[in-house]
């Protein structure tokens, strides 16, 4: 049995050193606006930073290049192939022919993966991409079990196959949508999607015979999300898509925050490890416990179970968690007084949570006291009112620098 990659998404430097705490064996990064989350670029410097951090704690880092590119963006793809190269980035992503025949020459020293935007859905075309260089294939969501492992049975030996387990899923197939380019004059294919798949929308149907009589569609105050989907978790089936011989298991999220990279990172990677250690004994209940504290929507499996599932719509809309949000994170560790960046609203008598790396159970505190950076002085709450903002306050336990600590949202909190 072997035990896959947990890949986590590095929308930033301090991203990547997160998801590397809680256990990702790799971290995958946009590259300048030549990857599909433009809006989470690392620039050259951060992206050699990162790798090497990486490869001095033996982990590695992909990065992206799988826009659908326009003639004129090919000057600039060469000169970040040849940048990856120098940097020594263990693999690229990539999805469009023109870009992936740029890779093989720029960047002869780097493997290729194919990404998700490619529509990889077939053994034949997993072969076809591995004729034409490709190390890794990363599978369309939209794939069932059974599709997938005809993949893994028909491959050749040597090609990595990757699958996301977790994570929003696109309206547009394997995320190749024109609604957002449609609608924002913001193209999704280029990296800069506005997500109007998850915008609220007030619907209206035209009265039979009576051209402009247009009539409602039933919504509440928000208007009806129809289009957005829940997220997708795959926690429950880890044994199964480890027993498939799955390279690379991948987290959905460049822009998602510090918190929901610890939470879910830690999640998977004790998962993943309690599976291996001992299958008869795996509850995927506990790991699933973790998750719904910081999920914004629901969770579904998509296809992955049953291609008849339609449960996977997300109606409501919801983008906050009404039981959970992120406290803050550890900046500077002390037996009596630590300092902790803060990200939401703290206060005396509020029931906190230590995220602690390689366990699934957090340690649960309430806090007693509250001092102000400046003045050491006691206050009773603070409220984040600028980036970087700290509070000092007493630890139960010894936690290194950046562990996070998640609020608990308790009847009475404001």
């Amino acid at each position: 049995m072997k035990k896959p990659e947990l890949l986590a998404p590095a929308g930033s430097f301090e991203k990547a050193k997160t998801a590397f705490m809680y256990g990702a064996d790799a971290v995958y990064c946009g590259t300048g606006t030549l990857s599909l989350r433009s809006r989470a670029e690392v620039d050259d410097s951060d992206l050699a930073k990162t790798i090497e951090y990486a490869h001095s704690i033996g982990k590695k880092v992909y990065a992206a290049i799988n826009i659908y590119a326009w003639d004129e963006y090919y000057e600039e793809i060469k000169k970040q192939a040849k940048m990856l190269n120098e940097i020594k980035v263990d693999g690229i992503i990539a999805s469009d022919g023109g870009v992936i025949e740029i890779l093989k020459e720029y960047a002869p020293d780097i493997d290729i993966h194919i990404s998700t935007q490619a529509n990889t859905v077939s053994y034949h075309s997993a072969n076809f991409w591995y004729k034409n260089g490709a190390k890794r294939v990363i599978l369309g969501r939209e794939m069932n079990k059974e599709q997938i492992r005809e993949i893994m049975k028909n491959k050749p030996t040597d090609l990595e196959v990757e699958i996301f387990v977790h994570g929003a899923i696109c309206f547009g197939y394997s995320g190749r949508c024109f609604l957002s380019d449609f609608l924002a004059s913001r193209s999704a294919n280029l990296g800069d999607c506005a997500q109007s798949c998850r915008w609220a929308y007030n619907v209206y149907v035209e009265e039979h015979n009576k051209p402009g009589n247009l009539m409602p569609v039933e919504y509440d105050e928000k208007g009806t999300y129809i289009f957005s989907s829940k997220d997708l978790c795959l926690i429950k089936e880890i044994p199964e898509i480890i027993e498939m011989g799955i390279d690379s298991l991948k987290i959905e999220g460049r822009l998602k925050t510090e918190y929901y990279l610890a939470s879910v990172v830690n999640s998977y990677r004790n998962a993943i490890d309690d599976y291996m250690k001992s299958p008869k004994d795996y509850d995927y209940t506990k790991y699933l416990k973790e998750l719904e504290k910081t999920k914004t929507r629901g969770l579904t499996t998509f296809y992955f179970n049953d291609r008849n599932n339609k449960d996977f719509q997300e109606y409501d809309g919801k983008q906050y968690n009404p039981s959970y949000e992120f406290g803050g994170k550890v900046l500077e560790y002390s037996k009596d007084k630590s300092i902790i960046e803060i990200k939401n609203k703290l206060k005396v008598g509020d029931t906190m949570e230590i995220l602690i790396p390689e366990n699934i159970t957090p340690y649960e505190f309430v806090i007693d006291e509250l001092w102000d950076t400046d003045t050491d002085e006691n206050v009773d709450f603070v409220n984040p009112g600028k980036a970087g903002q700290a509070i000092k306050l007493k630890l139960p336990i010894e936690c290194k620098k950046r562990l996070d600590i998640k609020k608990k949202k308790i009847k009475g909190a404001i």
